[in-house]
């Protein structure tokens, strides 16, 4: 194998060829920043914090492809990476799993020691992730855990404390995992079944699509929640009414449980994303000067 060729399956391994995961992770972190930020969050949090997103969820994606190394050469959407090919080694992978964890620790030691302390907790969280799939009903929970605790160490690097408005929007991430991840995973149903691994889409059932779509709602009402105790205007509920509006076009993506659609409708919470956080900021823009809405 050439070192380009190499080069290309270690992209592959982190995901790099593919953003989606990135995304997900990173617009709730902005979300913190922005409101801890009273919406000028510090440029250098921001640089910190999107490198860190970029680098911890290129090591998470190496641990997850560690973990299933024996399952994704039977799972028709896995068959091709790395590790279940045989183009990168498990040793090699743990390298760069463990490279990535201390260079995203590295940018951590620029910050508060409360961020510190959580980022060890973060590392815990990515590492630990992969191998839930094997004893909880539904590891979406654990993953929004995961994807969201930027949250509260995005608000501990620009406040040096956690106010409950980041443990409201942790939990407003964790339905939004659910339902974004089911989605992924009524892509594998039928080779998760096969295989033994578990997921929200096999626990719910038939009632897999009404699973969503009430964790989507559950989400919405965390955040509109949230944006009564940050006396939010207008443009953030423009920004909450956008993304529902995208919520029922992923209803009409995954109500016929087909593969292509669910997955798409996956990749499409990327825009749910991004909407609420156009309403964060936006809103934020539109304040008077040195007007701050944290309780």
């Amino acid at each position: 194998m050439t070192w380009t060729q190499k080069l290309n399956a270690y992209e592959r391994l982190m995901r790099l060829d593919r953003p989606i995961g990135i995304l997900l992770l990173l617009w709730p972190t902005l979300w913190a920043l922005w409101i801890a930020g009273n919406g000028k969050p510090s440029p250098f949090l921001v640089w910190i914090f999107v490198l860190g997103t970029v680098l911890m969820r290129s090591a998470g994606c190496v641990m997850n492809d560690y973990a299933d190394r024996n399952f994704d050469g039977h799972v028709e959407r896995t068959r091709k990476r790395p590790l279940a090919t045989g183009e990168i080694q498990p040793k090699e992978a743990l390298w760069l799993a463990a490279a990535l964890s201390i260079t995203a620790f590295m940018l951590v030691l620029l910050l508060h020691r409360l961020v510190i302390e959580l980022s060890v907790v973060a590392v815990f969280l990515a590492a630990s992730y992969p191998f839930t799939k094997r004893f909880f009903a539904i590891p979406q929970a654990y993953l929004g855990i995961a994807f969201g605790f930027g949250i509260p160490m995005a608000f501990a690097a620009q406040l040096y404390a956690i106010p409950d408005i980041a443990w409201l929007l942790l939990a407003a991430n964790i339905f939004w995992a659910i339902a974004y991840d089911t989605e992924y995973a009524m892509v594998d149903r039928d080779d998760d079944i096969r295989i033994g691994i578990r997921s929200s889409a096999l626990t719910f059932g038939r009632f897999d699509v009404l699973a969503v779509m009430l964790c989507y709602a559950l989400m919405l009402a965390l955040l509109v929640l949230a944006g009564q105790r940050l006396h939010m205007g207008i443009a953030f509920h423009a920004g909450l009414f956008a993304a529902s509006l995208l919520m029922v076009y992923h209803y009409t993506l995954i109500r016929g449980r087909e593969r292509a659609n669910c997955f798409k409708a996956f990749l499409h919470n990327n825009w749910v994303g991004a909407a609420i956080f156009a309403g964060i900021a936006a809103d934020y823009a539109l304040r008077p000067l040195g007007y701050t809405a944290l309780p």
